[in-house]
């Protein structure tokens, strides 16, 4: 590794830190499109780039997750009830995920990812306003949905905020509550689709020395040095500035994003 391929690994970790506790979207619509540019910067395989970026940016949103999880628990924000209710779903969805992806080509998974991006952006672009329903989802209900969505989130690298956040609000939740119970919930995410990409690209030939199956450590420990220390700064910000308009320049970003992946 080359000091600018550290220092991208760092500076990854500091942006998607602070996303993950500002917007609650999880560092992974950062992580994964800026380790499929510095692989391929490398020279990694390009059949694992997608597989790797993935991987790799779930191990490191354990520790994001954990961090800005934390920080919103001090403020008395984390929904701890529906958490442990969504958790049996969420890790068996992740598992699923992972071995999904894992036998996914390199292409679809990028696009898919590309997709998904365009997805979020779209959203934050031109948000819905969910409508609270009031209804009160029993656990057999919260455990499916956490199925889902950690399925889809262990495909695409992600702590799951970008679909949790809105099914909480939905469901009569605050929106500021619904974030940082979103971050809680990234946790397990993360750590059943890492665990899943470990197994699922054991043994893969081409991978790079210090990678256990899909998951790059170096990339990890240099995300997570800055990502740890940057994400409870997200969630301070979260309660002073203007998320609605950071939102929205975040939407135009990803958007830009997703054409690269979708055109490359």
């Amino acid at each position: 590794m080359t000091l600018s391929e550290i220092l991208a690994y760092m500076g990854t970790g500091v942006f998607s830190g602070i996303l993950a506790g500002l917007l609650g979207v999880g560092g992974g619509v950062i992580i994964v499109p800026a380790l499929i540019l510095v692989f391929g910067h490398q020279g990694f395989a390009p059949a694992w780039l997608a597989h790797l970026a993935v991987g790799t940016s779930l191990a490191s949103i354990i520790g994001t997750g954990w961090s800005s999880a934390l920080a919103h628990h001090r403020r008395g924000a984390v929904r701890w009830d529906l958490f442990w209710r969504l958790v049996p779903g969420i890790i068996l969805g992740a598992w699923a995920g992972a071995a999904i992806a894992g036998l996914l080509p390199q292409g679809w998974l990028q696009r898919i990812f590309g997709v998904f991006l365009v997805y979020v952006g779209l959203r934050m672009l031109v948000p819905r306003g969910e409508t609270p329903t009031g209804f009160a989802p029993g656990n057999w209900g919260l455990g499916t949905v956490g199925g889902g969505i950690g399925a889809l989130s262990a495909i695409v690298g992600i702590g799951g905020g970008t679909l949790t956040v809105p099914y909480l609000v939905r469901t009569g939740l605050d929106v500021r509550r619904a974030v940082a119970t979103s971050s809680a919930c990234g946790v397990p995410i993360a750590l059943a689709g890492t665990l899943g990409f470990v197994v699922s690209g054991w043994g893969r030939e081409g991978l790079p020395t210090l990678s256990t199956g899909f998951v790059y450590w170096p990339a990890v420990l240099g995300i997570l040095l800055t990502s740890i220390l940057t994400a409870p700064v997200g969630a301070r910000l979260a309660h002073s500035l203007p998320v609605p308009v950071l939102s929205r320049f975040f939407g135009i970003l990803l958007l830009l994003v997703a054409a690269k992946l979708l055109l490359d």
